[in-house]
């Protein structure tokens, strides 16, 4: 089984313009992302994925992988198939560019899933969660998720899901966080699928997958990443690399 790490590295974002060019510790975020991502030892290759030609010689220039995205997508998962489309691998891994503080921990459950999915019924794999704050339970900018007996995802939802209408019935909550494993037949099928109307009510675009049958394994993380937004992130990130000395 062959499973490579996919990082898809835009140059334009509304909230932090250039955000993945900026300094971190002497090199830049997307590349403290692939170095990091790399150095885990769990990929047979790791790809840098971008439209930005100073993201692609970034990373190209200091000895990494890096594929130009031709095309404007709507989703991460039509960016990722058009990078991965010609490249062998069975399981495809979406690393987010703007972590430079990898968790491999996280990375090794997603693969996981995969090594022990014998009859090869999992096509995604994703991570959740616990919540028990009620305001962020309530908070609509958390995607919550509900799983079954085998943690296969049954729905995710920005509202709150289960509802809690017998206050007494003790309910555990899931947030999801949006780092995916895909089995890369089901990712490239997913380009060739329209969108249907649970993905257009709640703009989330794991639902095209459950809509259309597809299935989704969860594992259970208490690490939520350090992800670079704002300058105010950044500034953390700094501040936490200087302290902790957890890149080099």
């Amino acid at each position: 089984m062959k499973v490579i790490a996919v990082i898809p590295a835009r140059y334009a974002s509304t909230r932090f313009p250039a955000k993945l060019m900026q300094d971190l510790g002497g090199k830049t975020i997307i590349r403290r992302t692939y170095e990091a991502t790399v150095a885990t030892g769990l990929f047979d290759d790791v790809f840098v994925v971008t439209d930005s030609s100073l993201i692609f010689d970034e990373i190209a220039n200091n000895g990494g992988k890096v594929v130009r995205s031709l095309k404007e997508h709507e989703s991460g998962s039509d960016r990722i198939a058009e990078a991965v489309q010609n490249i062998e691998a069975d399981i495809v891994i979406n690393v987010q560019g703007d972590e430079p503080f990898v968790n491999e921990e996280n990375l090794k459950k997603l693969i996981a899933i995969f090594k022990e999915d014998y009859s090869e019924k999992v096509d995604l794999a994703s991570l959740m969660t616990p919540i028990d704050d009620w305001e962020a339970i309530e908070n609509p900018n958390n995607v919550k998720v509900v799983v079954d007996h085998a943690n296969m995802a049954l729905y995710f939802s920005r509202s709150v899901i289960p509802y809690p209408r017998d206050k007494e019935v003790q309910v555990q909550y899931y947030q999801h966080i949006g780092i995916y494993a895909f089995r890369k037949s089901a990712l490239l099928e997913f380009t060739k699928l329209p969108l249907k109307f649970l993905e257009s009510s709640e703009k989330l675009e794991q639902l095209r997958y459950l809509e259309y049958g597809k299935r989704i394994k969860m594992a259970v993380t208490d690490h939520t990443g350090i992800g670079i937004d704002t300058p105010e992130d950044l500034d953390k990130a700094r501040k936490l690399l200087e302290e902790n000395q957890l890149l080099k």
